[in-house]
């Protein structure tokens, strides 16, 4: 039976998140350049996001490039920069085609002025697609996002709007950056790393994990399938017991 099939399409996640890991190892493997594991990643990326609205995943956010990236050899950096550049101009026909939305999140500002453009202009143009919502985390770390997060909560109260008291988890959710997302249900990491490396902290409080060997280049929508079959084979309590569940 195709794994496809074992599916629950009623019992998906609405929010998948994937650490897309391996790029560069993939590459050394074959006595390559880490650009060339990059380059082959966007076939995964083209690929996860079709099966991702194929079996109807609702909102896929892709860990693409993180704060602690900028750290890598410039010349490495700048054919990343120019290979979304790309990538965006290539794809954007691509997202159209299957209904998706593009967004993003991160410190954007921090992006080339061309990268920049070239994604907001996508963004715009997919902007009314109901399909799937694809965001891409750029220049993005979880511990920037939470301390902008509270920033912009202690200029609130600074200026009278905003009493101390009313601080709960709704209102920092609100300043996060997926604000208006549901948070992620299960969070997807390639190439045999176990760890979260700075990716929706918050968010991901109650999601659940799924790590694969294979490194992102070899990722393909059957193993996002897997990946959700093991799923909706797990137990999600949030802190109840099986008993109280019915189970």
């Amino acid at each position: 039976m195709d794994i496809k099939d074992t599916i629950d399409k009623a019992r998906l996640p609405e929010h998948v998140a994937i650490i897309m890991d391996g790029n560069g190892r993939w590459a050394k493997e074959r006595g390559k350049l880490r650009v060339f594991g990059h380059k082959n990643g966007v076939k995964a990326v083209r690929d996860t996001v079709e099966g991702a609205v194929e079996i109807g995943i609702k909102y896929l956010t892709l860990y693409a490039f993180s704060t602690e990236n900028w750290n890598r050899p410039k010349l490495e950096v700048s054919a990343l920069m120019e290979l979304l550049v790309n990538t965006i101009n290539k794809e954007t026909k691509t997202l159209m085609d299957n209904g998706v939305k593009l967004n993003a999140i991160g410190n954007l500002d921090q992006l080339p002025p061309k990268c920049y453009a070239r994604l907001q202009e996508a963004m715009e143009k997919t902007a009314n697609n109901t399909n799937c919502t694809l965001t891409l985390a750029l220049s993005y770390s979880a511990r920037w996002e939470i301390t902008e997060a509270a920033r912009q909560l202690a200029r609130q109260v600074q200026s009278g709007d905003l009493s101390p008291d009313d601080i709960d988890e709704n209102r920092v959710a609100q300043q996060l950056t997926t604000s208006g997302m549901p948070d992620p249900e299960l969070m997807i990491r390639t190439s045999g790393e176990q760890r979260i490396s700075n990716y929706l902290l918050w968010q991901l409080a109650y999601a659940e994990l799924y790590f694969t060997d294979k490194m992102w280049p070899e990722f393909r929508r059957d193993d996002l399938f897997e990946a959700l079959a093991t799923y909706q084979n797990r137990e999600r309590r949030f802190g109840l017991t099986s008993e109280q569940l019915g189970k």
